[in-house]
């Protein structure tokens, strides 16, 4: 069943049921009310006729005559009251009849203690009077004089008479229902209509969704909770673009990674295979025998460090490295990376400068603190040219900063949220020196500096070169941020 008749169902179900509770109890009141003033109505005429009967305890009903009688009985056919009297003999002195008629026993016992009794219906089983051809009615009254039984007035009423109110109402009830079905039913499909149509909305984008369409977006107002989920939706395809953008983005890199180790490890594989052809086939001078093996040696140390960039990014990234962290000073590291890395800078044309206090104190892993600074510092030459990159250094807080800045291409936005990124290179079409050309040496940086639970940040625009900044904190320290 679709969810519109289920909603406009379940509106004419909560509809019918109110109405018909209301209705029931509605009706059970008329019903009590018009009995109850039904019985009040004829003890009012019982105890008029005691009255008379009572004014003279000699007479007692004789005072009644059957001419009186018969004069108000037929005053009061109109109302469809009917009228007997019993004496204090339990005998029927009217209507006269040749029968001897005498309530039962029980009755006039209960009678002559003075106690009333009301008939709600004579042709119910329980009723104290026997039954009648029509349903009656009515009331028993004795009339007292002190505690003497005088006699007793029985007067009574056709049921459908007395009911004929609750007809009238039960017929206005059922007027009312059907009156209120038509007009909920409408109101229903109006507003299941609404909900659905809704609902409808959120179905038919997240079938755009599942075809492959993240732009698609829902309008609503926060008013109720479809448009909660209508928001929550809205949220949950923004992030599914984006992880969706990344995962391109990443595939994208790691078929570019793939293309670069591949054209790399081709370059030297057939270097070193020319060669070792050369050698085997006697095509190399004995003079030029020298510089080709040293050229096989530096080709093959280019393959082994390939490799190794790739085995160590993923033992720090699997955290299956051990630090081992100390104090020590970081000045003479970082004087010895300059002096070792100038040859290449100086390819570069570029200068490297450091600057900093005399001693610079910091605690961490001293191997891995110096892969952390020749990956940044190596990664600031290859993309500098004509420039210089400065390595400075500084004690903050609860740890030591450092910084290397150089003055070439620098990143844009969108180069930086990806930069710390495996296979990530920021200018792929540019020619390598070096190392670096892998595009895991950033890679290891951020996972080097999350180990030592640092953090590192870059700041870079294009053409304007970047900066990167890392910091190691003190002994304790870490621990005492991830506390708090």
């Amino acid at each position: 069943m679709k969810l519109i008749y289920q909603n406009m169902l379940g509106f004419l179900l909560i509809i019918v049921t109110t109405i018909s509770i209301i209705g029931y109890s509605g009706i059970g009141y008329a019903r009590n009310q018009a009995y109850m003033q039904n019985y009040q109505r004829m003890e009012g005429y019982a105890n008029s006729l005691g009255a008379l009967a009572e004014a003279d305890s000699q007479a007692g009903t004789a005072r009644l005559s059957n001419n009186f009688l018969d004069q108000l009985e037929f005053v009061l056919r109109g109302e469809d009251v009917h009228l007997r009297i019993f004496n204090d003999q339990n005998e029927q002195i009217y209507p006269k009849t040749n029968a001897r008629i005498q309530l039962s026993k029980n009755i006039f016992s209960t009678l002559k203690n003075g106690q009333e009794i009301r008939i709600q219906n004579n042709h119910n089983e329980t009723s104290p009077i026997a039954s009648t051809k029509d349903a009656y009615t009515g009331v028993l009254v004795p009339w007292m004089n002190d505690k003497n039984l005088v006699g007793v007035a029985w007067i009574s009423s056709r049921v459908k008479r007395v009911e004929r109110p609750i007809y009238l109402a039960k017929r206005n009830l059922l007027r009312a229902l059907l009156i209120t079905v038509a007009v909920g039913l409408i109101l229903s499909f109006i507003i299941s209509y609404y909900s659905t149509k809704r609902i409808k909305r959120l179905s038919r984008a997240t079938q755009k969704v599942a075809a492959g369409n993240f732009n698609v977006q829902i309008e609503h107002k926060d008013s109720d909770e479809i448009d909660q989920l209508a928001e929550n939706f809205n949220k949950m395809v923004q992030a599914l673009k984006q992880s969706n953008e990344e995962i391109k983005a990443q595939e994208t890199r790691r078929d570019q990674f793939m293309a670069d180790a591949a054209h790399e490890m081709r370059t030297p594989l057939t270097t070193i295979n020319g060669i070792l052809e050369g050698l085997q086939y006697d095509a190399i001078p004995e003079e030029s025998k020298p510089k080709s093996i040293a050229l096989m040696q530096r080709e093959t140390k280019r393959l082994i460090r390939l490799v190794n960039e790739n085995l160590d990014y993923e033992k720090i990234r699997n955290n299956q490295i051990m630090l081992i962290k100390t104090n020590f000073d970081a000045m003479p590291i970082l004087q010895d990376l300059k002096s070792q890395l100038s040859q290449n800078a100086k390819k570069a044309n570029d200068q490297l400068i450091v600057t900093g206090p005399e001693k610079l104190p910091i605690y961490a892993d001293r191997d891995r603190f110096t892969q952390v600074m020749v990956n940044l510092i190596q990664n600031a030459i290859q993309f500098t040219h004509d420039g210089q990159v400065e390595i400075s250094g500084k004690r903050i807080a609860h740890g030591t900063q450092l910084s290397v800045q150089d003055n070439g291409i620098g990143m844009s936005a969108n180069q930086i949220k990806y930069i710390f990124e495996r296979f990530f290179k920021a200018d792929p079409s540019r020619a390598r020196m070096g190392t670096g050309e892998s595009g895991l040496g950033l890679a290891i940086v951020s996972s080097l500096i999350k180990q030592h639970g640092g953090n590192v940040t870059v700041n870079s625009k294009p053409g304007q070169g970047s900066t990167f900044t890392v910091t190691f904190y003190d002994h304790g320290f870490e621990q005492f941020v991830k506390k708090n």
